[in-house]
């Protein structure tokens, strides 16, 4: 694989195994040569996109997405009414860890038939191996735990398997804490905190070198993980709740106990968590996520952000069109004045300090 005449990125988020296993099964032949969608080789190649967070990402069989619309208060933002989302379906347990096993494998296939292209790494050393040759380095991550039981067992074999990042929840409660709405405009301090079965997660994470990600996780939970974590507190694919009022976002304290922590904030690209309207107008830009960089890194410095696209899982803005685009994103932040050696370090280089910092390894 060719090097990228652009500035590598590592990116925090993507939900491209969704697609390839469970959506159109067998379509991992079309990832090198090209498919729809954000993430193929060839998109990697000509945006720079290095590596990233693979996610595993189970759906709720049962969600009525339906939009029940409500005013707004004086507060918010210029459009007249806001919006609640109900809350999608619990998934079972045994059939989530199935779904995992699906998408694992297609990863691996991915590997194999991609001769060297393509590579789940596991440690810093072989991730920064694979950025420096030039191959797409995947880190394995899944997305809301319902595929482990409370006794944690599957998360010892998951890792062996080279799982190396999880997010505790999803947009729904399940066994280990409550998620965040799809509401607009809202608050994150929705619900209860972890369950006692979240906490003993997030210790045996810390324990392990298993990265706890806590994007769709609600205040409360947030809270309790900054309390027990002994490892930086990471937010994958979240932006500044003080820019776009959506509960998927993150409030200024928040996100000052990630900076203090030493972790870092992905900015999602999804044009809705970006706009201080909510909406998903098509015509929103990539300055609008040069936005959200530029306002997290003087909130708690530049080396706590980077990027946490949500690619394959979201709208993007129409001028970032797919992972190709991502030149055009590191050119609106150097307009901001963002550059140099402070540039590499949103594009890649926090992103691997951090997960140097949580695989201890």
């Amino acid at each position: 694989m060719a090097k990228s005449p652009a500035i590598p990125v590592f990116d925090g988020h993507n939900d491209t195994l969704l697609h390839l296993a469970l959506k159109s099964p067998g379509t991992e032949e079309d990832f090198l040569t090209g498919r729809e969608g954000h993430i193929d080789l060839p998109k990697a190649k000509a945006g720079g996109l290095a590596g990233g967070l693979f996610a595993m990402f189970v759906p709720s069989t049962k969600w009525e997405k339906a939009l029940k619309w409500r005013e707004m208060g004086p507060d918010g933002p210029k459009k007249s009414k806001g919006w609640d989302v109900p809350i999608a379906g619990r998934v079972a347990q045994p059939s989530a860890l199935n779904s995992v096993m699906t998408m694992m494998a297609s990863l691996f296939r991915l590997q194999k038939i991609s001769k060297g292209q393509v590579k789940v790494v596991t440690t810093h050393r072989q991730l920064i191996s694979a950025m420096d040759q030039g191959v797409l380095a995947a880190v394995m991550h899944m997305e809301g735990v319902e595929a482990i039981k409370k006794d944690l067992d599957a998360l010892s074999v998951l890792y062996e398997a080279g799982l190396r990042s999880l997010g505790p929840v999803w947009s729904r409660p399940n066994a280990f804490g409550h998620g965040v709405p799809f509401n607009f405009p809202d608050t994150p301090d929705i619900g209860p905190g972890l369950t006692p079965a979240g906490k003993e997660l997030v210790r045996l994470c810390n324990q392990m070198g298993v990265m706890v990600d806590l994007s769709h996780l609600n205040e409360k939970g947030f809270w309790d993980v900054v309390a027990l974590s002994t490892a930086p507190i990471v937010a994958s694919h979240s932006g500044a709740w003080a820019l776009s009022r959506s509960p998927r976002n993150l409030t200024d304290d928040q996100l000052q106990a990630i900076g203090d922590s030493g972790g870092i904030v992905g900015v999602n690209f999804a044009r809705g968590f970006l706009r201080r309207d909510g909406l998903g107008d098509k015509l929103t830009s990539v300055t609008e996520i040069a936005k959200h960089v530029d306002y997290i890194a003087g909130k708690i410095g530049g080396d706590h952000v980077g990027f946490g696209s949500d690619f394959d899982g979201t709208q993007v803005p129409q001028d970032m069109k797919d992972a190709s685009g991502l030149p055009k994103l590191l050119d609106a932040l150097k307009a901001r004045g963002i550059k140099g050696a402070a540039l590499k370090k949103i594009a890649h280089g926090n992103w691997l300090r951090v997960l140097k910092e949580s695989w201890r390894r």
